[in-house]
């Protein structure tokens, strides 16, 4: 079992003697208006994009839009950043402009129901739902053969693409992907009753400086203190009710995904599977606890021609954590690719 690290202790101090900023009676701040951009501060172009195939897929009424950013849209090999819930595309703040400066062509998207995306009550958020959200986005674009590069449920939702839409995919990088776990008919049900709308909404500012500082990262700093701030202040915008729903319901499109776990045989791309050592969030603390690392050898060794990376002292949220890291192991394993050095299973 994980045991409390000194940085946790420290957190739990600083917060108590009051040291780290409050924002709580900073004003409300709406999705819209987050500020997305590079850590030196150059925005990204923000677009819209009309799910109309995935709406009739899913018998929605209404065609819900999703935001997405798209640099260097000249780069020959597309790569598609998906991010994990509860976050958005900007979660990856520190690989969208380093790699189209490698070259590639760069899209990111905000799933349905977070970040500046619409946040529909009739969306079904299952695994298979987004996975359609994003092949749209890059059947529409054009994006041929993308690689897939997704956080945690991003990486759920990545392999629900590629085992579904296995010609239109080129490779897949998942970054402390969920979706290897395995939760017994108990724990789905306990994590049912366990995280409702009221139990998001109603998360104070020292719990999500724990949750998200002490859950996700290691490596925690101060430049960081964006993710506190703007989760505090978006909880009082009037889109945080439409956000929580759709936490709660992707939280269940999760854990009823056995298809994913009970398919991996079947991924038939180049797989790279990194992930943080000091993973506090996978497996599970509350229901069977573990070490993370036995449960990526399990996907690992379940993927056919898989390659897994461990980093070392890097938490959950393992791109923001130790993003230079990530990124030489990411980029090496792309290059790899271009190369002939990593092939198809």
């Amino acid at each position: 079992m994980k045991t409390p690290s000194a940085l946790g202790l420290l957190v739990l101090a600083a917060l108590s003697s009051g040291c780290v900023t409050s924002y709580n009676a900073r004003p409300p701040l709406s999705f819209q208006d987050l500020e997305y951009s590079s850590p030196e501060g150059k925005p990204w172009p923000v677009k819209r994009l009309a799910l109309s195939d995935t709406a009739a897929a899913h018998g929605m009424k209404s065609v819900p839009e999703v935001a997405y950013v798209e640099l260097n849209p000249e780069g020959t090999r597309t790569v598609l950043f998906i991010h994990g819930l509860g976050s958005y595309l900007k979660f990856w703040r520190y690989q969208l402009d380093t790699f189209a400066q490698q070259g590639y062509r760069v899209l990111a998207v905000d799933l349905p129901g977070y970040g500046k995306s619409d946040k529909p009550a009739s969306f079904p958020y299952s695994m298979e739902a987004m996975g359609d959200a994003a092949h749209e986005l890059v059947q529409k674009l054009g994006a041929n053969k993308p690689i897939l590069v997704g956080h945690s449920m991003g990486g759920q939702t990545s392999l629900s693409y590629a085992l579904r839409y296995p010609e239109d995919v080129k490779a897949v990088v998942l970054t402390a992907p969920a979706g290897f776990e395995k939760f017994g008919p108990r724990e789905k049900a306990w994590f049912i009753r366990a995280f409702s709308t009221s139990l998001v909404k109603s998360a104070t500012e020292y719990g999500i400086w724990g949750s998200v500082r002490q859950s996700n990262f290691e490596r925690w700093r101060p430049e960081l203190d964006w993710l506190i701030e703007e989760r505090v202040r978006v909880a009082k915008s009037p889109e945080f009710d439409a956000y929580a729903y759709a936490n709660v319901r992707t939280v269940n499109g999760l854990v009823h995904n056995d298809f994913v776990r009970d398919s991996l045989h079947r991924v038939s791309v180049p797989t790279l599977i990194i992930y943080g050592e000091d993973d506090r969030l996978i497996p599970n603390p509350f229901l069977h606890g573990g070490e993370v690392r036995d449960i990526m050898r399990y996907g690992h060794s379940n993927i056919p021609g898989s390659k897994l990376v461990g980093l070392e002292r890097c938490g959950h949220s393992v791109q923001l954590d130790c993003p230079q890291d990530y990124n030489q192991q990411v980029l090496a394993f792309l290059k790899g690719l271009e190369s002939g050095g990593a092939s198809a299973p």
